[in-house]
């Protein structure tokens, strides 16, 4: 049976929530007064459909169930998490917390708030200890930080808790020890809002200008080295001592106004908004949402190669989940495994504006690839000297693949034995397989240059999985030679 959380609050931020434990298999109950809300989570949670599976390398466990609810009583029943994500409105948080009580004991309460300190939220609560601060960045469903604030009325168990349960679902639970207004990442980005807010006002800079100088430069490092790392290097050989020797005089320098902030008027809205609208009003909010979500996913990509970063928390996740995997064949392994979500790329097409059939083996080797990560045979595993050779091929070309298409790839066991792995890959847009492969693997003893056994741990894994298959259909065209009639 699913595990059920509970969404107070269906906006930008209640939906990227709401998606996140949905495709982590969790049952999900929304509440939510504003009539489109529905149809607002469910463009969201078509975004996340589309970008989270593609950062995993681990079969995505059964979607979870959303309901939307008409009260907050009913959205509540049964939840073991609940996160609160209304409007940032003090009154109206204290009201909500006030129902979420008269219905919910003992169940942790995070709030998505990006100001407020958890003492001023637990303020004339029936059970303050149960409420705490969990605020994510949107699109929650893909960037895994959540700052966890608790106070000193929290209940340290029920913190720990939560946290384990924001690790469950592929977030980093940032365990912030001090609580204060904004907590830590707002704070250092409103300082960085108000320097961008007069550089606009003083004619400086535009709004695109600005975003270049951050997108071409420091953004890059602050996405997988932060601050004080990015600095430490600037210090050179020296390090961060050189470097604050350096620099630290310009702090008394008059290079920002971080103490003053321009009137906020119609006058400056209207300017911002304006340069913005020049900007970026030829793409409409859910085309920018594509475009930053498949950004992000190339940045994690590449971060989780390397094993760094927010790359590490999606290696750490996939660990989780393929323990979890192992556990329990039943929920995912009696059908084909789904186990990469791909975008078809300029550079995988042809003259033809087709994918070209060396991707289609790419994208194969993507598959198995995940496959032998999820039999204990990956990288590791080939650093010690043993490794899954593929030693035959057949691929058949059933439909076309265009600029954009996303694609699905599955993996079905046919048979195995010690030595070998026989697979049935299938390559999917949408519900139609547009391709097949046919695949033999042969374990390799890599530095003796010929077949061995695989080890007993990958064995022990493997074997599950094939018993589980043999129940499946053998694809029809399974054994097939080149040339045969359909």
């Amino acid at each position: 049976m699913a595990r059920k959380a509970a969404i107070i609050g269906g906006g930008v931020i209640g939906g990227g929530w709401a998606a996140r434990f949905v495709l982590s298999g969790w049952d999900v109950n929304v509440f939510d007064p504003d009539p489109e809300a529905e149809r607002k989570i469910g463009e969201v949670m078509a975004n996340a459909r589309a970008a989270l599976p593609a950062l995993s390398d681990v079969p995505m466990p059964a979607e979870g169930r959303i309901t939307f609810c008409g009260t907050i009583t009913e959205a509540v029943e049964g939840a073991e998490y609940i996160q609160e994500s209304v409007s940032e409105r003090l009154e109206l948080k204290h009201r909500v917390f006030a129902q979420i009580q008269q219905a919910s004991h003992g169940v942790p309460i995070g709030s998505s708030t990006s100001g407020f300190k958890p003492s001023e939220l637990q303020e004339n609560a029936a059970d303050p200890s149960v409420i705490f601060v969990a605020h994510p960045f949107n699109p929650v469903y893909l960037l895994p930080l959540a700052e966890v604030v608790p106070s000193a009325k929290s209940d340290a168990k029920v913190i720990e808790n939560a946290k384990e349960i924001l690790r469950e679902i592929g977030m980093f639970p940032l365990h912030v020890r001090k609580e204060i207004d904004a907590h830590i990442a707002d704070r250092f980005l409103e300082a960085v809002w108000r320097e961008a807010l007069w550089l606009v006002k003083d004619g400086v800079a535009t709004t695109e200008e600005i975003d270049e100088a951050i997108r071409m430069g420091f953004g890059l490092r602050w996405g997988q080295m932060g601050l004080f790392e990015t600095y430490r290097i600037a210090g050179g050989e020296a390090g961060m001592k050189h470097f604050l020797a350096q620099f630290g005089p310009c702090l008394t320098w008059p290079w920002t106004k971080l103490m003053d902030v321009p009137e906020f008027n119609d006058e400056l809205v209207d300017l911002i908004a304006g340069q913005s609208d020049a900007q970026s009003g030829k793409y409409s909010i859910r085309e920018l949402e594509r475009i930053r979500d498949q950004n992000l996913i190339g940045f994690m990509r590449a971060l989780k190669d390397r094993n760094w970063g927010a790359g590490k928390v999606l290696l750490d996740h996939d660990a989780r989940r393929r323990a979890a995997f192992h556990e329990d064949l039943a929920s995912g392994a009696g059908a084909p495994l789904e186990l990469v979500k791909m975008q078809v790329l300029p550079g995988w097409i042809d003259y033809n504006g087709h994918m070209t059939e060396g991707q289609y083996l790419s994208a194969a080797s993507e598959v198995s690839n995940a496959f032998l990560r999820l039999i204990g045979a990956g990288m590791d595993y080939v650093e010690g000297g043993h490794s899954y050779y593929t030693a035959e091929t057949h691929i058949m070309h059933l439909g076309e693949a265009k600029l954009g298409d996303r694609l699905t790839g599955t993996l079905q066991v046919l048979g195995v034995d010690e030595k070998r792995i026989h697979a049935f890959i299938c390559i999917l847009r949408g519900d139609t397989v547009i391709a097949s492969l046919e695949q033999m693997f042969l374990h390799v003893d890599m530095k003796a240059g010929k077949a061995c056994p695989a080890a007993p741990e990958v064995l022990a894994l493997l074997m599950p999985i094939a018993k589980a298959h043999e129940a499946l259909a053998r694809p029809e065209a399974a054994g097939r030679h080149v040339g045969q009639r359909r």
